[in-house]
Parts: C-alpha cells; structure tokens; sequence
C-alpha cells in the first residue's frame, strides 16, 4: 500500500543473491557475524562493518537464559549474514546457486508451461480434510509476510490509548471507524485517508515502540515465523522527532516484542522513502536508516502512483544499496504497467504489489526473467478499486505463469484481516489448488531480505509442514 503524504525474500532459494552479497561486503570491508554474548536476537545479525552500537544492544536487556534460546534460534542465519543489495541491474539475471534454485522452482511456482494443465507440484490426497480451508486451519501453520505497513496495522484500542495521551477525544468506535477502510474506496486516494489518524498518533518515541511491539505480538498469534515491517519515518516528525529518533524507536519496539516471543517471528525492518517527499530527502534517509543498521534491512518507495513518479529518487535506491540495503518499491496499485516497469529500473529484488504486470504478458515475462517477486495483497486491491474482486485479482494467474508471488494483508488493521484469513478467503475465490496455496506460502520465507541461513531453515520447515498438512507427498 502506498502511503499517503502525511503519512509511513527476494531470492528464490537462501543461495541465489549471495555473489552480489559476497561481493558488496568485500567492498564494504566486511560481512555480518553473530555477536556473541550480546543481547537480543536482533543483535545477532548486525554488520560487523558498521562501528557505532546497535540501539537494540543498548536499549534491548534480556536474561541470559533468553539471549541464549533466542541466539541460538539464528545463529546459522547470523553467521551466514545478510542478502545486502540488488542481485545486478535491470537486464542482468542472476545466475548463481543453482542447486538451491532446482530445488525451490520444484515447490516454488508452477512452470508456465504447466499454467493451462493445472499440473500440481505433486500428488495431493483429498482425504486429509475440507478444500478450501478456513483461517483457524491456517493459523497453525507456519507463515512468512513480506508486506504489513507499521501504521496500517495499529490497534485501534492502542489509537484510543495514544489519543488520551495526546489530549484528543476519540473513542473506540471512531478509531475503528477510521482505521479500516470499507471493502470498496473510489480509489487508492481515498483508501489512503485511513492512514491519516494512526499517522497523526504515532507521532511520540514511546507510541511507536508500542505499536511496533504490538504489531509483532499480533504478527505471533497468527502464526507467523518471519515477517518485514514497512514505515515511513519522515512521516513521524511532527512533535520533534529526528528521522534517526523515529527509526530507533521502531526497531527498540521491534526487539521487544521478537524478545518476548523468544524468537517467534522473527521480524526485520524495511524503512520506506515517500514518492512525495523531495528526492534528496529520501536519500538522507536510506543513509540514516543503513547507520542505524539491523534489524533495518532494506529500502521501499510508496505513496501515490497517479501523481508522483518513481524516477526522481533513483538517487535514494543507489544510496540504499551502496549501504547495503536490499531493495523493494510499490508499484502496481493504479492501472498500466508503467509505474512497475519504472520500479524494475530501480534496480528492486521484490514490488510491493505489482498486481497489474498480469496486463502485459511483455512485463510478466520481464518480471519472471529478472526473478523479481510481487508481493501482493489481494483484499487491499480490492479495496483500492484495482479489481472488483477477491476473485478477479491475478495472483493464481500470475504464480501460474512462472511469476514469483507472495501473499501479505498489506496492513491488517485498515485491511481488517490477518494474513491466515487472507490465506482463505483468496484459496476460496482464486480456487486455489492444495499445491498452489503451500508454494506461495513457503515462498514468503524463501524471497525475505533476512538471514539466509535462517530462512533456508524456516522455509525448509514451513514447506514439510505445509505438505504433510495439505497431504502432499
């Protein structure tokens, strides 16, 4: 979801990306590690190139007894380190890890050659249960989410709680009254004037460690195992907050809530530059939030699409990457491909939506070519006006035609769903297959911009799950 003005893993397989990784942390002067001893797992993934101490080192203090359990749990993935900038410009495919590719496009995504036959990935028992499944089944899996927006998934109870503390009378109706956008805006415009009141709340250092915490507490009783959180910071400043003060503060509320959950999700940081805001701006912006470090591990552009093009911050996307942070942008939540097709010349691994390549088979096959992701969120285009339907979105069309997807709610409070539900509700309108609904899933833990170590293994988890439980052999 773009961000209005006021407002806030990309490979297919842990192996594909590491040459450019490899080859970015040599230049760089140095790789990540895992920092032993120190507390919280978000530590344990920091870059060794940066000096200055992680705020997450000098706010997060855990018992040793948690440092531990949570070390533990990344450890391979902080060795390992961090999938650090794009996998080579526009044009260029990456051609390393095939092993791990073969392995990944097995389960990944149908081939296109097998998108009219409906050919499964293998063969399905129907006898395990009910087809389509319901949210509760869902939960219980396993899950990866690549695309939830900070300020899109703020509780309206907390709303209620930020607004007494900031003198403003709002009750619990009104929060959710102007918090969740109805199944059907005019545009993306209007959809976009949901975001004005959590935008105007989380305005204070305390409010977004809060929401931030919250936000990955939820994230946990949906089941999810790994998740990317997206904001914009300069849409924070308000009350005096510095970009760098706004960023902490979201990652200081990151590190609690991963801490309490012993690990579960683990969550990283996307900070996100607005189309709106002046190009050299953004630019500062990408440098702040790559010295600020983990758990910050890439860079987006929103906000909106009819009005402000993409071009004009090509600057920021290379500062970003020069400092080693991976690249998404959102593209894709007007009609036409051009806006996608002026994201996949910034250089991105993953599009924040993307949904309208499905119009220009030229553009579905430069996506696939180039293996970038589309991260999708089916209800929240619907509400955008993109498509009339759960049914009419084209994410079975464009998994079936070789093209990587993930599936995200975009931001559950204004979207009023959780990503099980949104499992569902698009397995029932798309007619998903058993076969089809598991390969996307697994592919939110195979395209993250996080540890590669640790998503190899979570993905390799998530997949045996999700086969024995929709009877895949």
């Amino acid at each position: 979801m773009g961000r209005p003005d006021r407002l806030q893993h990309g490979v297919q397989s842990g192996d594909r990306g590491r040459g450019h990784a490899r080859q970015r942390g040599r230049r760089a002067g140095g790789g990540s590690r895992l920092v032993e001893g120190r507390p919280g797992i978000l530590v344990a993934i920091l870059d060794e190139r940066r000096s200055a101490t992680s705020v997450v080192d000098r706010h997060l203090q855990l018992g040793d007894q948690i440092v531990e359990r949570v070390i533990r749990l990344v450890s391979d993935g902080a060795q390992s380190g961090l999938p650090r900038g794009r996998r080579g410009r526009v044009g260029r495919r990456c051609r390393c890890g095939t092993g791990g590719q073969q392995r990944a496009e097995q389960h990944d995504r149908r081939h296109p050659e097998q998108a009219s036959s409906g050919a499964p990935c293998g063969p399905y028992d129907a006898s395990m249960h009910a087809w389509p499944p319901d949210a509760a089944e869902l939960r219980a899996l396993p899950k990866a989410e690549l695309h939830q927006h900070l300020d899109g998934a703020l509780r309206p109870e907390t709303a209620v709680d930020l607004a007494t503390d900031a003198g403003m009378a709002l009750t619990l109706a009104d929060a959710r009254a102007r918090m969740r956008a109805p199944d059907h805006c005019r545009d993306q415009a209007e959809l976009l004037t949901f975001f004005d009141l959590p935008i105007a709340l989380l305005q204070t250092a305390d409010g977004l460690r809060r929401a931030a915490m919250e936000l990955v507490e939820d994230l946990a009783a949906d089941g999810l195992r790994y998740a990317e959180v997206r904001w914009a910071p300069r849409l924070h400043l308000e009350k005096g907050l510095s970009v760098r003060d706004v960023i902490e503060a979201v990652a200081e509320g990151t590190a609690a809530g991963v801490a309490a959950g012993q690990g579960r999700p683990l969550v990283v940081l996307i900070v996100t530059g607005m189309r709106s805001h002046p190009p050299g701006a953004n630019v500062d912006l990408a440098r702040t939030a790559a010295e600020v470090g983990a758990p910050v591990v890439g860079f987006d552009l929103a906000g909106p699409e009819a009005t402000y093009p993409a071009p004009p911050h090509a600057a920021a996307f290379r500062a970003a990457e020069d400092a080693g942070l991976s690249l998404t942008a959102h593209a894709g939540e007007i009609a036409g491909p051009e806006r996608i097709r002026e994201a996949l010349a910034l250089g991105v691994r993953r599009i924040a939506h993307g949904a309208t390549t499905a119009s220009d088979p030229a553009l579905i096959a430069a996506v696939r070519e180039r293996d970038v992701t589309l991260d999708l969120c089916p209800t929240s285009n619907v509400q955008a006006g993109l498509v009339a339907s759960l049914a009419e979105h084209p994410i079975a069309q464009l998994h079936r035609a070789g093209v990587s997807v993930s599936l995200s709610t975009d931001d559950r409070t204004v979207a009023g769903t959780t990503l099980s539900e949104e499992m569902a509700r698009v397995a029932a309108a798309q007619q998903l297959t058993p076969q089809e609904l598991t390969s996307i899933a697994v592919n939110g833990f195979r395209r993250g911009f996080g540890p590669h170590a640790f998503l190899r293994a979570a993905a390799a988890d998530a997949e045996r799950d999700w086969m024995a439980w929709a009877g895949i052999s």
